[in-house]
């Protein structure tokens, strides 16, 4: 859990309150379907979250000892308020924000983000968040709405789909759960990330215009391109570390998430095959100009590319080792992979193994 300090201010700059009303009130219907389909997919994606926990286990080699929880099952509107929620947690917000109306206008402005991302959420695991029983920390959320509305565009088998979807999210869990550290890196890193500055001007155009000039020459890796090397560029040197733990902590988790999802194979999800292939298709299909750049600037493409160049880490590295050695990487915050070395697995064998 992110700790209240006087260094991290930019949480209280948001109504997380309003945030998660403007989302609600902003967020687009789920598809049309019946009262007994609605509670079926809901039946459906509770005992797939708990089905999904054994092989998930065995796979990856992780587990917390426990039994597995509960997945909470939720709608658009339902996920937003959750995702508001989480927000105000990670940045060190407060149920008042600093300002009130600087926190309403900001408060608008993430529940409009909230509600235009809420449809393509199909779950998340939300390592912050207080599960119902108040006893431990971390709670599942799969988005039922999604789900029903991409296994009726991709034509999937409903059984099969939904538990192919609690694979890869049940893996967050277990990498969580099994590696408490993980939320407190998480929590060090925010904290740094979202700590507000009082830069001189003069020295934040000196970043923009080296971050030009090092973009014309070239030279700037995939961690540093479009909007994350624009955010970068106007960032502190502490920021910019804080900023690349976190794009290498969600590569590595989104890629082994990738990795686990097939390699439970046709035994437990029998058209895993046509699963992966025509999910796939959706992700790469081109989209219209005005919601390729909203995705842009919300980080979405960057969300795909993490699960692209972090499965051909993990890849990389159980091909070479295998699984039982590939788990070092879950030791602590020193045997994460460098930046560098999630392009080249070779370069984390050689560091760590």
């Amino acid at each position: 859990m992110v700790a209240s300090s006087p260094d991290l201010t930019v949480g209280r700059a948001v109504d997380w309150r309003f945030a998660g009303t403007v989302g609600a009130k902003l967020v687009r219907p789920g598809p049309p379907t019946s009262d007994y389909t609605r509670q079926q997919a809901i039946d459906d994606l509770a005992e797939a979250a708990l089905a999904a926990e054994i092989p998930v286990r065995e796979v990856t080699g992780l587990s917390s000892g426990g039994p597995a929880p509960a997945a909470r099952i939720v709608d658009r509107e339902q996920w937003i308020r959750a995702a508001s929620d989480s927000m105000r947690v990670m940045t060190g917000g407060t149920d008042t924000p600093s300002n009130a109306i600087t926190g309403r206008v900001t408060g608008a402005q993430t529940g409009a983000v909230l509600a235009f991302i809420s449809s393509g959420i199909l779950g998340q695991y939300d390592p912050f968040a207080v599960a119902a029983d108040a006893d431990r920390q971390g709670v599942l959320l799969l988005v039922y709405p999604n789900v029903l509305s991409v296994e009726r565009q991709l034509r999937l088998s409903p059984k099969d789909f939904r538990l192919w979807v609690c694979l890869h999210e049940v893996t967050h869990r277990v990498q969580f759960t099994a590696n408490p550290w993980l939320s407190q890196h998480m929590s060090d890193a925010l904290a740094v990330l979202t700590a507000e500055r009082h830069d001189d001007v003069g020295e934040i155009i000196g970043r923009l215009a080296e971050f030009v000039r090092e973009r014309r020459r070239g030279t700037v890796d995939i961690t540093n391109s479009g909007v994350l090397g624009l955010m970068r560029a106007v960032q502190s040197e502490s920021q910019r570390e804080a900023l690349d733990k976190l794009l290498v902590l969600g590569t590595l988790l989104e890629g082994h998430a990738d990795y686990v999802m097939d390699a439970v194979g046709p035994a437990v999800v029998p058209s895993v095959n046509v699963i992966r292939r025509r999910f796939d298709d959706r992700r790469e299909r081109k989209q219209p100009p005005l919601q390729r750049l909203l995705r842009a600037l919300l980080g979405v493409d960057a969300k795909l590319s993490q699960y692209t160049r972090g499965r051909a880490f993990v890849d990389g590295v159980v091909d070479r080792v295998g699984m039982t050695r590939f788990n070092a990487v879950w030791s602590g915050p020193d045997t994460l992979p460098l930046p560098d070395e999630i392009e080249n697995p070779q370069r984390w064998i050689d560091r760590v193994l």
